[in-house]
């Protein structure tokens, strides 16, 4: 179980910081020194942005979910 949780644990972590990088920057910040300032009619959707927003929630919630399970198992198991 500890393996598995581990597998998904690092699963989440690469699709939230892919989900994180692909939103759209809100001005000002890192995202406007990188280029992000510029305005553009092909930078989606707002049912995209929407969409994106409840997967990156979703899989930050797996993500802590993970997290707390394997230190319960570890509390437990020691």
């Amino acid at each position: 179980m500890t393996l598995a949780l581990q597998i998904i644990l690092v699963l989440s972590s690469i699709l939230l910081t892919v989900f994180v990088l692909l939103h759209k920057g809100k001005g000002g910040g890192l995202s406007s020194l990188f280029g992000g300032g510029v305005q553009s009619n092909l930078s989606g959707s707002t049912v995209v942005e929407k969409n994106l927003d409840r997967y990156t929630v979703l899989t930050a919630l797996i993500w802590i979910v993970c997290i707390i399970a394997l230190n319960l198992i570890q509390v437990f198991t020691f």
